[in-house]
């Protein structure tokens, strides 16, 4: 398979965020890397999405993130090859610095063919997606509500995930067909830049 034909058969719509609620959806770039049958291929995808958290919280007090994805759809097909399905999407969002994690929920989403979960994994916390959902599908991920507690001072800056290829923010796998056969196309990426979603001063 050719690079391009695995760049262009990943094309997956990704995640996007917005800076406020009162603000119109940002534009965020991923850079994306897919790997299949032994390829390697390097691409970008842009994407919107809504983030509102308050503007300001008393020092040590309770502020809560919320964040909005946008519909979207898996494409049947790209570059003359079937795509099955994507599975396993992984979006992080780190905890931010002068505030610490005390819970997160999910509501809403559909299409996503399986449940999806959230949970804190180190310093992130994590939206899991098992999947799988059928190529040519609709499907829009759950509101993530956040819940973090100030820290004294300073303020709480809300970004996504990922630095690298080898430290992604997003992950997922499609499956294609090849002459008939399912094949595994892992992607990783990371946003470039990486914008500010929501930031709420400490005072």
């Amino acid at each position: 398979m050719k690079l391009a034909g695995i760049a262009s058969l990943l094309l997956v719509p990704m995640l996007m965020f917005a800076t406020d609620a009162s603000a119109a959806p940002q534009t965020i770039t991923f850079k994306l890397r897919a790997s299949a049958v032994g390829q390697t291929a390097d691409f970008t995808l842009d994407q919107g999405l809504d983030a509102s958290a308050p503007s300001a919280v008393a020092p040590n007090g309770t502020l809560t993130v919320t964040i909005d994805p946008a519909l979207n759809k898996v494409p049947s097909e790209a570059a003359g090859r079937q795509v099955r399905e994507i599975r396993g999407l992984a979006l992080r969002l780190p905890v931010p610095a002068n505030s610490a994690f005390r819970s997160a929920k999910l509501s809403g989403g559909s299409g996503l063919g399986g449940t999806p979960s959230i949970a804190l994994q180190g310093n992130d916390v994590v939206l899991s997606v098992p999947g799988p959902i059928k190529g040519g599908a609709d499907f829009e991920l759950p509101v993530v509500t956040i819940t973090l507690q100030a820290g004294g001072s300073g303020t709480v800056t809300t970004r996504l995930g990922g630095t690298s290829y080898d430290a992604p923010g997003l992950t997922f796998t499609a499956v294609i067909s090849v002459i008939g056969f399912p094949v595994n196309a892992p992607a990783k990426g990371y946003p470039d830049p990486s914008p500010v979603l929501t930031s709420t001063t400490i005072g």
